[in-house]
C-alpha cells in the first residue's frame, strides 16, 4: 500500500458530526473508520461510578452511521475507550448499544471486544514486584489505595487492537485506550511507520479540533504515506494550517517534543508542518522511540464522600467588596455550630466573577464585576452530613450581617427552588501510575463475537 486513509468522524463518540462531512470522508475511500469514545477530562466520577459522560441516544446515532458505512464498504470500524472511561461497565454499556443496533438493522459481523479493566490482585502483585511507579504528581501507590479503587483500567496501546483486527473483526470495541491507538493500529499492522502512524492518530483523535475554526463535532481525514501524513477537514468551512495542527499536537503536554505512550515515546524534535493544499497540512519527521521497558498507564478512582451544592447570585456592591471576609466568616460559623459532632467535611465557595475559573492562580485579584455567581459546595462522609453543612452555609450567607449592609431581606438570589442539589458520590483519581509489563497483550483479554448470527 502506498497510503493508508483514516476517517475520524468526531472527537468523542456521542459528540456528533454533520452527515455531509461524513459522506465526504467516505467518498475518499478510507481504509479505516475510528473514533475515541472517552477521556479523563470530565474527571474521576465517571470511572468511579461506572457510567458514561456521553448520552446514550447520541452515542447510538453516531454508531449507527459509522457501523452501517463500515459494513456496506467493508471498512473496519474501531472504537476506543468505550463508554467514556473503558472499564467493564462502560464496555458493557457500549456493547449493548451495538447489539441493539444489530437487532434493529439486521446486521451480521464479527465484533472484537477488548477488556481494559484490571484485576486488583494482578495490580497488587505488580506493586509487590516494584513494577509500578507514580506519574507526577501522584504519590507512590499502596495496596490500600488499590483496594479502595472502584475500577482500575490500563491504557492499551495499538498491539491489542492489531491482534483483534488480525483475527478478522469488522468492528472493534476496546476498553481504555491510548488515544492514538485505535487510529494507528491497522496502519502499523499494514507496515507503515509507527511514529508517523501514532502522530497521525494523535491529530485525528479529536476530530476537526485540529482545524481552523476547530470543532470536536466534525470530521477529519488522515492520509498516511511512507514518509509523511496529511490531515484535512471534510467540511468546506474549515481548513488545517501548520499552526492549528502543531498546536493540537502540543496541547496538554509537559514536553512539546517528547510525547510518552505505551511502549515508548513519540519524538517530535525533527517534525515539520507544511501547508500542502489550501485546507490540508503535511506532517513529516515524527519518530517512535521504543522504551527500555514496556509500560502501561493505570487509572483508578475511589469514592471520597458525598456532595451537596447550592447555586446563588449576589449583586450588592457592598457585599461584593467584602466577599472574602464574608465567605471566611460563614466558614467559621459553620465550624463553630457543628464542632460538638466532629463532622468531617469539605466546604468550598466558588466565586464566579472573582476567581471562579482559576482560583488561586487568578492574576487579577481585584473584583471588577457588578455581580457574582456563588457556588457553595459541601463534601462529607455521608449525603446527610453534606446536606446539613451546605444548608447551614447557604442560610448563614443568605442572612449574614456584614459591615455596611443596607438591605436585610437576604443577601443572595437563588435561580432554583429547591436551592440545594444532592449531587451524590464524589470520586478522586487515586491510581495514576505506570506499570511495567512483559507482554503488551497480557493485560487486555479479547474475544470475537459473531453478532447477528442468532437471526439465522
Amino acid at each position: 500500500m502506498n497510503e493508508f486513509r483514516v476517517l475520524s468522524p468526531t472527537a468523542i463518540l456521542g459528540y456528533g458530526f454533520p452527515e455531509e462531512s461524513f459522506r465526504a470522508g467516505l467518498a475518499r475511500d478510507p481504509h479505516l473508520i475510528a473514533v475515541d469514545a472517552g477521556s479523563t477530562d470530565p474527571g474521576p466520577y465517571y470511572l468511579g461510578a461506572g457510567v458514561s459522560f456521553t448520552d446514550r441516544a447520541a452515542v447510538k446515532r453516531d454508531l449507527e452511521l459509522m457501523i452501517e458505512a463500515g459494513l456496506e464498504r467493508d471498512i473496519p470500524v474501531v472504537i476506543g475507550t468505550a463508554g467514556g472511561c473503558g472499564a467493564d461497565p462502560h464496555l458493557e454499556w457500549n456493547l449493548e448499544i451495538i447489539l441493539e443496533l444489530t437487532r434493529e438493522k439486521g446486521w451480521q459481523f464479527p465484533l472484537g471486544v477488548i477488556h481494559a479493566e484490571l484485576d486488583k490482585e494482578l495490580v497488587r502483585q505488580a506493586l509487590r514486584q516494584n513494577k509500578i511507579s507514580p506519574l507526577h504528581p501522584a504519590p507512590d501507590l499502596t495496596e490500600e489505595e488499590i483496594d479502595a479503587a472502584k475500577h482500575i483500567v490500563g491504557q492499551m496501546g495499538p498491539e491489542a487492537v492489531m491482534s483483534v483486527l488480525g483475527q478478522g473483526a469488522k468492528v472493534v470495541l476496546a476498553g481504555r485506550s491510548y488515544d492514538p491507538a485505535v487510529f494507528s493500529a491497522a496502519a502499523i499492522a499494514a507496515g507503515f511507520d509507527k511514529g508517523l502512524a501514532i502522530h497521525m492518530g494523535k491529530i485525528l483523535e479529536c476530530g476537526a479540533i485540529a482545524a481552523s475554526p476547530g470543532s470536536g463535532s466534525d470530521c477529519l481525514l488522515g492520509t498516511l504515506r511512507t514518509d509523511c501524513f496529511i490531515v484535512e477537514p471534510l467540511n468546506p468551512a474549515r481548513r488545517c494550517t501548520p499552526t492549528s495542527v502543531a498546536a493540537h499536537t502540543l496541547y496538554e503536554k509537559t514536553n512539546p517534543y517528547i510525547l510518552p505512550g505505551p511502549g515508548g515515546v513519540l519524538d517530535l524534535r525533527e517534525t515539520t508542518f507544511t501547508q500542502e493544499t489550501e485546507t490540508a497540512v503535511k506532517v513529516s519527521g515524527s519518530k517512535f522511540l521504543p522504551g527500555d521497558k514496556y509500560t502501561v498507564k493505570l487509572e483508578g478512582a475511589k469514592c471520597v464522600g458525598y456532595r451537596t451544592v447550592s447555586i446563588a447570585g449576589c449583586r450588592d456592591p457592598i457585599m461584593i467588596g467584602q466577599i472574602d471576609h464574608i465567605t471566611e466568616a460563614v466558614r467559621e460559623r459553620v465550624q463553630d455550630n457543628f464542632k460538638r459532632y466532629g463532622y468531617k467535611y469539605f466546604l468550598h465557595f466558588n466565586i464566579y466573577g472573582k476567581n471562579g475559573v482559576m482560583g488561586n492562580l487568578e492574576p487579577q485579584p481585584n473584583v471588577t464585576a457588578h455581580e457574582l455567581g456563588i457556588i457553595i459546595e459541601a463534601v462529607a462522609e455521608t449525603q446527610e452530613i453534606a446536606n446539613t453543612i451546605c444548608s447551614f452555609a447557604r442560610s448563614t450567607m443568605l442572612h449574614y450581617g456584614y459591615p455596611g449592609r443596607v438591605a436585610t431581606a437576604g443577601n443572595l438570589a437563588f435561580p432554583y427552588s429547591p436551592s440545594d442539589f444532592k449531587a451524590g458520590a464524589v470520586y478522586n483519581f487515586n491510581v495514576y501510575h505506570l506499570m511495567e509489563v512483559d507482554d503488551p497483550l497480557s493485560l487486555f483479554p479479547s474475544k470475537i463475537i459473531e453478532v447477528g448470527k442468532e437471526k439465522r
